[in-house]
């Protein structure tokens, strides 16, 4: 019974040995934000906050986890999945980011950053005239953008800004892009708090942008 024993044990650490792991798999999860539900109010409510982040983001990240499972993608970084997949994967894992860049590059009010400076400031001015030309554009193309969308200033390789209107879940790393700021304009990021006034839930928008956060993602590509 002992040699038996002993060579069952043998033969089960031989399989073992031989078996490769199984590999692993990315999960995603919602990024924490760096303040309360209810810091951006009045620009943006807790209400808001609590559904756009607590409950789209979380499924489309929930989705994600699903979608990647089994795939090549499994065990790729976000930003590599946004850049090589397509169809349902390609929109949740954008829409991820998407908002994992919106939410970070908000801030309370009273502590934000409201003008960037340094080198994101010279390229503002040089590539859009001035830091409010800018803020009009970028005013302009959300506004204008057909159904939902994002609507992107981002840097190119060369360290030149642009605005790039993106419909659904399109994210400037599909164009060889670095994403710098979005800003949202599907219905959900807004409608509790204005309605159908996409304009004014943008002009609100500025008072709690983190032009710190920009900035450090700016010349990082």
């Amino acid at each position: 019974m002992f040699i038996v024993l002993l060579i069952s044990k043998l033969l089960f650490m031989i399989a073992s040995a031989e078996t490769p792991a199984a590999d692993s798999t990315s999960v995603f999860r919602l990024p924490d934000l760096p303040y309360e539900m209810t810091a951006l109010a009045p620009n943006v409510s807790e209400e808001t906050l609590r559904y756009h982040y607590g409950k789209h983001h979380q499924t489309y990240v929930d989705n994600v986890n699903k979608l990647i499972v089994g795939t090549r993608f499994a065990s790729m970084p976000l930003d590599e999945i946004v850049r090589q997949a397509d169809g349902p994967l390609y929109n949740n894992a954008a829409q991820v980011l998407n908002h994992n860049l919106y939410f970070l590059a908000l801030a309370p009010a009273a502590v934000a950053k409201h003008a960037p400076e340094g080198p994101l400031a010279a390229a503002i001015k040089r590539d859009f005239g001035s830091f409010d030309a800018m803020k009009v554009q970028l005013a302009k193309a959300a506004t204008s953008l057909f159904g939902s969308g994002w609507v992107w200033l981002a840097e190119n390789k060369n360290g030149n800004l642009v605005i790039l209107s993106e419909s659904n879940a399109g994210n400037p790393l599909r164009h060889g892009l670095t994403p710098l700021l979005g800003i949202d304009v599907w219905e959900h990021a807004y409608y509790i708090d204005y309605r159908n006034d996409r304009a004014r839930s943008i002009d609100q928008l500025w008072d709690v942008i983190d032009w710190q956060v920009v900035e450090d993602r700016y010349g990082k590509h």
